[in-house]
């Protein structure tokens, strides 16, 4: 499991920044890739990477800023045309759904493929045997949201040893006695998952805010994120500005992570104020306040251990 940063600007694309989109890789855990916002040019950013468009099944929507949205119409379009034939989910918050069926209509876009768009509020939106993902109202001046994604407990790892001393060489079989609760051997034996089996291994836990003014009570929603991904529009003395446009500072992002005792903070959605002469320090005041934090860069990977 992996984040990719394919932009990490605020408001409007610079040189050295696109606008907002992040993709969470999990093609080894569900052969699925997860991206969530789609700011202007997100397609083209698409096209420097490996990333395959028709493997993108759900799309999250943190809120309906231009940053964050206007790069959804090309990219659903492309999709189509590159061989995205899989059902598509996006979610977001209410007037999603009218901005996309407007521009897909204006422009007689015709899709290859059906979408499901899920006008969303604060609980699960999404739940199966593997993940759940939940969703936070945040505060900024239109609807935005954070979203964390749950993987559930995995299986813990099969007792070879003992397996070996019963006489079960290794081969298909122990993939079928991890897979089922009961297995039947060819010897007519049958043996029980729960005896050779360890602990269950914790699931990873990710959260992703998007635009916010800094309050307190935010840091519980992130509670052990293996990483918090947050923005950080402004260094630490801009924090009236930050407040006046809804956005947070390092220093803020950092206590969040602090409060909330995540592994890992990623910064991103940076002001294109900032010059990339100014990037250390700006990191060095988010890991003051929190050490391992990390500002996120276009194309960055940061993979999730």
């Amino acid at each position: 499991m992996e984040i990719t940063f394919l932009g990490t600007g605020a408001g409007m694309p610079s040189k050295d920044r696109n606008v907002s989109a992040i993709i969470l890789n999990l093609l080894q855990e569900r052969n699925s890739l997860w991206l969530f916002d789609c700011g202007e040019a997100t397609q083209h950013q698409i096209l420097q990477t490996k990333i395959k468009p028709r493997k993108i099944n759900k799309i999250f929507i943190t809120h309906l800023h231009g940053d964050h949205i206007f790069g959804l119409p090309g990219f659903l379009s492309s999709r189509s045309f590159q061989g995205g034939e899989d059902p598509l989910t996006i979610y977001g918050p209410a007037g999603l759904k009218q901005f996309i069926d407007t521009c897909l209509n204006i422009s007689e876009t015709h899709l290859q493929y059906d979408i499901h768009i899920e006008e969303i509020s604060e609980g699960t939106i999404f739940e199966d045997d593997t993940f759940i993902v939940q969703c936070k109202q945040l505060v900024h001046n239109l609807p935005s949201f954070a979203y964390k994604i749950i993987e559930k407990d995995l299986l813990g790892e099969l007792n070879v040893e003992k397996l070996q001393s019963l006489g079960i060489k290794p081969g298909p079989i122990y993939r079928k006695i991890k897979e089922s609760e009961q297995t039947i051997l060819e010897t007519g034996k049958v043996i029980y998952r729960e005896d050779f089996i360890g602990p269950p291994k914790r699931g990873k836990m990710i959260t992703i805010f998007g635009d916010t003014t800094y309050k307190d009570e935010h840091a519980s929603f992130a509670k052990n994120s293996d990483v918090l991904v947050h923005e950080a529009t402004f260094e630490a003395d801009k924090e009236q500005l930050a407040t006046n446009y809804f956005h947070s500072t390092t220093v803020q992002a950092a206590q969040i992570a602090k409060n909330a005792n995540v592994n890992t903070l990623l910064l991103t959605h940076v002001s294109s104020r900032y010059l990339l002469e100014d990037m250390r320090i700006l990191e060095k005041e988010a890991q003051d306040i929190f050490p391992n934090s990390y500002i996120a860069y276009d194309f960055y990977t940061f993979q999730i251990k």
